[in-house]
Formats: C-alpha cells, structure tokens, sequence
C-alpha cells in the first residue's frame, strides 16, 4: 500500500518546507522508493497565474501547462518525481470543484459544508497520486499551523491516518527554534506552542524538524521532545544553510532523518547512495573560477520572481566548475542611470521574462548595450520581445518597432497578441502554456548545446514575433534557430556576428538541475567564462 507524508509548517511561514519535502522526496528515491510530491496551497486563487511576483514570487510551469507554486520547481530540482495539475492544488481549485458538483446536483440535496464535502475532496486530490506504481506520496501544506486558510486541509489530513491507518501515515513538522542574542540561548517555547496547535486539531507530529541559525544542543532537543511527546530522535536539527540549499539533504541524513521516516513506516529500501551529491557540494565549495551574471528584470530584487533562473545559472556555473556571481538590477534603473554604469564589467546579462510595459525600455537599452559590446548576452520570454524591440529599432531601421503589449498604436509592430488570444477575456490559466515541440535550424547554436534538432520547452505567454517582419531581421544578420513544429512561431533567436547573443519565446529554466544543467545555460556561462579569457574545454551535449 502507498504510504503518505504529510509536512506541516509553524511558527512562522519562509521556513522551507519547500526544500524540506523536496530533500525528503530525493533521499527516498535515492534508497530505491517511487516517490510523488504534492503543494496544497491555501490561498483562494484557482492558481498562481494570476497573482503578481512581489506576493508570490515565480509562477512554476509544468510540461501539461499547470501554473504552480515555486515549492514544485524545488521538488523537479531535487527529485525526479513526475509533476503534473495534480501535484498541485488551491484552496480555489477545491471550492470550485465542490461547487461544481453541488450545481450538477451530485449531493443529492444535502447541505454542502466544509466538513465533509471540502475535506473529502482534499483527501480525494491526495489520493490521486497513489496507485501501484508509487511507494510514497509526500504532501506539503501550505502555510503555518493556526491559519484559518489552512484549517480545512489539516482536518483532512488528521482524517486521513483513519481512512488509510496510522501505520500508512507520517506527520513530519517543521518549526522554527529563534536564538535570543539578549538573552544568548534558543528558544523552544515557540515550538512547543507550534506543536501544541496542531495537536489541538488532533494530529501528533510523529517528526518534528527544528528550523535554527544555532546548532541544537541535546538539552534543548530532549527538553522540545518532552514538551512534543515525542523521542529526542525524533526532533531533528535543521541549521541555517548559509552557503547553498543543497546541503539541506546531506544535513538531513547527517541527522538521521531518511533511516527514521523508513523505520516508522516500514519501508523496505536499498542503502542510500549520496556519493555524486557530496561532490556536488564539493564543487561548489571549490570553484575554479569566478564570473559576474548581470540579471536584468521587471522583479529582479525580488529573488524569489525569477528563483528558477537563478538556480539556473548556479547549475550551469557548477558544470563549468566556476562560480557565478549575480548581480540583480531592476530595468527602471537602467532607465534612470543608462547601461553603462550599471552594467560595466560583467561577463554576461540576461533578461528574463515579465508582463506589462514598466521597465521595458530599459531592458531594451540593456540588450543594445550586450549586442553593441559584444557582451554574451541570453533573453528569456519578455527577453526574445525586448530582443526583437531592439534589433528592429537600432538595426533594421524600424525606430517606432514596439510591441502591442505595451503601444497598441506603433507604426511597427514586431511583437503581437498570439492569433488564439485575441478572443480571450479571461486571465487566469488562458496563456500559451506548457509543453511545445521546437525544431531547431541547422548550423545554430541552439542545434549544438541541444544535440538534436526537435526539442520540448515549456511556455507561458500571450505575445510572440510576427512573422511580417522575418525577412527583414534575416537580411540584417538575425538567424531564427528554432520555430513551432508547424513552422509559425519563432521560439528561438541568434546573432549570427557575435560571441552569444541567444533569446528564447520559452522558459528553459524550469528543465536544469544541479546534476545536469540546461544546455542554453551551460552555453551561456561558456560564452561569459570565455570573454573572461578562461580556458573552458566545450562540453559535448
């Protein structure tokens, strides 16, 4: 039978239970068990789609088009858990389903209440993950423990070991231990009222996780286990990781976590295998070089807005044994200061993705500054529009060149609305999303970081290049290296005449991994290692 993990957060929120479960997940597959994760979010939006990134940070899309929290681009970077819709549900998702149902009549005249019609609909979201094929699914809740937004998913949750019993649950809680620097010692009374609440509700952590900038002296762990009723191995220290998020797995054995979570649920597994992670770790610690990545965004000061670009980019800088060095620059700045002050010694830029026409400008400024210096330069989504913007202004000729996202009115319009978008009212979950099949131009250097000449990215957005003004960008040196399948969409553009200049309609970004970087990224870092006059040997892909 499927056993089912269930982490719970208190205290307070931000204390990453993301990254907790997304380790949890990897450790167990890394003992030989099939695992599934799953975010359920309380918030009442249907989906992230819609809400801006200084609340929520990135909006994480998956290959069948779900837009989902950032949480799950923790769980494809640490595990190889298939993702889909259903690793990821809304307190919006669920009323709406429940709602749905009430209208078609499902509930035969009953009163539709929170209890149990929203609870079994929780519970029957967990269980659509489990079936033969997996051992265990992990299910983080969002959120901390004492939110009213919550409370419907942990009552399901505390429903569950009775649907499934105890012996096929595993409550694992994280909670926050502060150091006082006034009073020079740790705090467990927060924990102790953290896990005092979620036995209110009726569930008994079975693991308790505690979250310190502090290590954790067995005084303070016995004492936390008696107040938790709990075994002092069953409380878990968890420091700060100051240097690098993937620690926080080898942290986690070095504790004893993975032996403890299969001895309570009686799994049957192989011996843990870390060996390739430890390098990781090592070569992180150990760079050869160094180079400096300018990020040129809409939200680049929030780092949470563009999380899978920077991971991204560490990913790559670890291919290349080197470490990379970010720095984050708002594009209004390079409208208020210009490129070359802001930008001046770095060995590479890129210009990620972003809705709306605030900044635009100076993301434009900021690509006539890579493509004139000869700076490698890499855009992504908002990046390839910006791009095309650019080199229609300052190279073709084409001064009012603009986007109809940002002047409906410009005389040429280089970026316009997708043809199935023109018709759409709604918002939320309408965009070009997901997974779309590219094929790549020959002699490009998309087709030799790629290896291959059909590729699948994923995609989310509403605006794209049109194709009246294709023959003008080729005569002027632009070379279009990847299109849709059906040869319509430009997904891919190059400089011909210069060191790397790549920008791209998807988001390769959400397809890296520490153990093997995305092909453009690990190019991009190639190119800036090389105008740093590094001797790179080119890595085959």
């Amino acid at each position: 039978m499927t056993k089912f993990i269930f982490v719970t957060g208190g205290v307070v929120s931000s204390l990453g239970k993301g990254l907790t479960s997304a380790s949890i997940g990897m450790l167990l597959e890394r003992r030989g068990l099939r695992v599934r994760m799953q975010k359920l979010d309380p918030y009442i939006n249907v989906d992230p789609g819609t809400m801006s990134p200084y609340q929520h940070g990135e909006v994480y899309v998956l290959d069948d088009g779900s837009e989902t929290d950032l949480d799950l681009g923790h769980y494809e970077r640490f595990t190889n858990s298939p993702l889909t819709r259903h690793s990821n549900y809304t307190t919006g998702q669920i009323y709406q389903t429940v709602i749905e149902k009430e209208r078609r009549g499902e509930f035969l005249g009953k009163t539709v209440q929170v209890i149990p019609h929203i609870t079994n609909e929780i519970k029957r979201c967990i269980h659509k993950l489990a079936d033969d094929d997996v051992d265990v699914v992990i299910t983080e809740i969002g959120g901390t423990v004492g939110d009213i937004e919550s409370q419907p998913f942990l009552e399901a949750i505390r429903q569950f070991s009775t649907d499934v019993g105890k012996a096929n649950c595993l409550y694992i809680h994280l909670t926050l231990v502060p150091y006082l620097k006034a009073a020079g010692e740790l705090k467990t009374k927060p924990t102790q009222h953290s896990v005092g609440q979620l036995r209110q509700i009726g569930i008994q952590p079975d693991i308790l996780i505690c979250r310190s900038e502090r290590s954790i002296g067995s005084e303070e762990r016995e004492k936390i286990g008696l107040f938790c009723n709990l075994p002092i191995e069953a409380v878990i220290e968890e420091r700060d990781k100051d240097f690098s998020i993937y620690e926080v797995p080898i942290s986690l054995v070095d504790h004893g976590l993975d032996q403890l979570v299969v001895d309570q649920l009686s799994l049957k597994t192989r011996s843990l295998d870390l060996d390739d992670w430890r390098e990781l770790i090592h070569r992180m610690r150990n760079p050869e070089t160094e180079i400096s990545i300018a990020v040129v965004g809409k939200y680049a000061k929030h780092k949470d807005a563009y999380k899978s670009i920077y991971e991204a980019i560490d990913h790559a800088g670890l291919e290349h044994y080197a470490q990379v060095r970010v720095g984050r620059i708002e594009s209004e700045e390079i409208e208020r200061e210009g490129p070359e002050r802001l930008l001046a010694g770095y060995d590479g830029i890129l210009v990620p993705g972003g809705f709306g026409e605030r900044g635009t400008e100076g993301k434009v400024e900021t690509i006539r500054f890579a493509r004139e210096r000869k700076i490698p330069f890499f855009g992504i989504c908002l990046g390839l529009q910006c791009a095309a913007i650019e080199f229609a202004r300052n190279v073709v000729g084409l001064s009012g060149a603009n986007s109809t996202e940002f002047d409906k009115d410009t005389p040429d319009p280089v970026i316009c609305l997708l043809d199935e978008q023109k018709n759409i009212t709604f918002k939320g979950g309408t965009m070009r999303l997901g997974a779309q099949v590219s094929d790549l131009t020959a002699d490009s250097r998309a087709r030799d970081w790629y290896g291959t000449t059909t590729i699948s990215e994923r995609h989310r957005h509403r605006y794209e290049f049109n194709n009246v003004y294709r023959k003008q960008f080729e005569a002027h040196g632009m070379l279009f290296a990847g299109t849709s399948d059906n040869g319509e969409l430009v997904e891919i553009m190059e400089l011909v005449d210069h060191p790397w200049f790549v920008a791209v309609q998807f988001h390769p970004e959400f397809k890296s991994k520490p153990t093997q970087s995305h092909p453009l990224f690990s190019g991009f870092i190639q190119a800036a290692l090389r105008r740093e006059n590094v001797d790179v040997e080119i890595t085959s892909h």
